[in-house]
């Protein structure tokens, strides 16, 4: 992996983390096109997602830390994934990430989803607004969601949104739970992948991983602030009409 490569992957991160178009299967297939193949590029794709969660704490962080019982709805909201990803770490890592008609089925599936839902779903006036009001069962709904996308191409902010508005949530609050659950999420991912594999990078690959990461962070920002501006007057459809693209395009250039 050159320089070139790890700021391409840091941009591709960053852009595509929080948006329902799902981050990692975007930089399997990004990193396919670059020829980039191995256990540490494997790793790089999870541990650059670190300048993503440090753009959230940047924007979300205050706010985060001054509310207990947004803390706790986002631990409860944690706790599926966190079983999940300790017994399916293996199976996720060396399977489902060297499967990429796995990642095509799963965009272009998900578009199909999330064009359906929007056709069929109705906002009602009483959605939660408030994630201090938010339900320890609610969260723990929105958690059960997020495990699904542990199969890379299903995408966690796509499956944690329509979790959200299906148990009651207003489109912007649950953006925003989104966010803040991709903190712990994402920290943990990284936090266990690093320990597993971590000490078998040279000083070079760790310096790469740097470079990701603040690419990833910059580029977060950007796309955070602009996903927030843009749901206040627009649906997902686009998104769905993008990734069902995306996979097709995929699939004739195979």
């Amino acid at each position: 992996m050159t320089i070139v490569d790890a700021l391409i992957l840091g941009i591709v991160e960053g852009v595509t983390e929080f948006l329902p178009i799902s981050s990692t299967g975007h930089l399997i297939l990004t990193a396919q096109l670059l020829g980039l193949s191995g256990e540490f590029v494997k790793s790089f794709e999870i541990a650059i997602q670190l300048g993503a969660i440090l753009a959230v704490l940047v924007l979300y962080g205050a706010r985060f830390l001054k509310n207990p019982q947004i803390q706790k709805n986002v631990l409860v909201a944690f706790l599926p994934t966190a079983v999940g990803g300790l017994f399916l770490y293996k199976i996720v890592k060396t399977v489902f990430f060297e499967s990429i008609p796995l990642i095509l089925a799963a965009l272009f599936l998900g578009g199909i989803a999330l064009i359906l839902f929007e056709k069929l779903y109705k906002e009602k006036g009483d959605t939660l607004a408030d994630l201090e009001k938010m339900s320890y069962r609610q969260a723990f709904s929105i958690g059960c969601f997020q495990v699904i996308a542990m199969v890379p191409g299903v995408s966690r902010a796509a499956a944690t949104i329509i979790g959200g508005l299906l148990v009651g949530l207003s489109r912007r609050a649950v953006v925003e739970f989104s966010f803040l659950l991709a903190a712990p999420t994402m920290l943990a991912a990284t936090a266990l992948d690093l320990i597993k594999s971590g000490t078998a990078f040279s000083a070079g690959e760790h310096g790469l991983l740097v470079l990701g990461g603040l690419t990833a962070f910059i580029s977060a920002l950007i796309a955070v602030r602009w996903f927030v501006s843009f749901i206040s007057s627009h649906d997902f459809t686009r998104f769905g009409i993008y990734r069902i693209a995306l996979a097709l395009a995929w699939w004739v250039a195979l």
